[in-house]
């Protein structure tokens, strides 16, 4: 099994909301690495997959390696320049109501290396003792995903309960 990477996310402010914010440097252009992140072929080997026309504004999103029961998310797309910049926000059901997240990719290419900056915000420390594992863990499987190797070799019982505490006390 390969163990989770030391890259954690930090707290950023974002249009005065907190964010949980990771960065990850891959050796592509940037249209490759926008194509891992947005393509819903590629996404599919890391994370999800979606469906419907972006072009609309809007697309259906739902995560593939966290148990059939998990309900589609609705994304709305306020911002798309590709291969540099995506806006978008979530909006998926939950018990306690409607779930709303805003996030932020952001991809810097220069002499063939691309940094992807993703964020998604958290509106409070509870939360982000779960967003900020789940997010490393996924970012680390995108990063296996596009050097060839097999995402499935991480385990996120790695990550969780593991990295709780730091992402909570980042937010607290």
């Amino acid at each position: 099994m390969i163990t989770p990477t030391s890259d954690r996310g930090t707290k950023q402010v974002h249009d005065g909301q907190d964010f949980v914010e990771f960065t990850r440097t891959f050796r592509a252009p940037a249209e490759d690495v926008w194509a891992a992140v947005t393509d819903p072929g590629r996404l599919a080997r890391w994370i999800g997959s979606w469906r419907g026309d972006p072009a609309d504004g809007e697309v259906w999103f739902r995560m593939l390696f966290e148990g059939d029961e998990i309900p589609e998310e609705h994304m709305a797309i306020h911002q798309c320049d590709a291969p540099h910049r995506l806006r978008v926000t979530s909006t998926s059901p939950s018990e306690e109501g409607p779930q709303v997240w805003d996030f932020r990719i952001d991809l810097v290419e220069a002499n063939g290396v691309t940094t992807l900056t993703f964020a998604q915000s958290v509106p409070d420390a509870q939360l982000a003792e779960g967003v900020g594992p789940g997010w490393q863990y996924y970012l680390d499987r995108l990063m296996l995903a596009e050097t060839g190797a097999d995402p499935a070799d991480i385990d996120f019982d790695d990550y969780y309960p593991a990295l709780k505490e730091h992402y909570r006390e980042l937010f607290a």
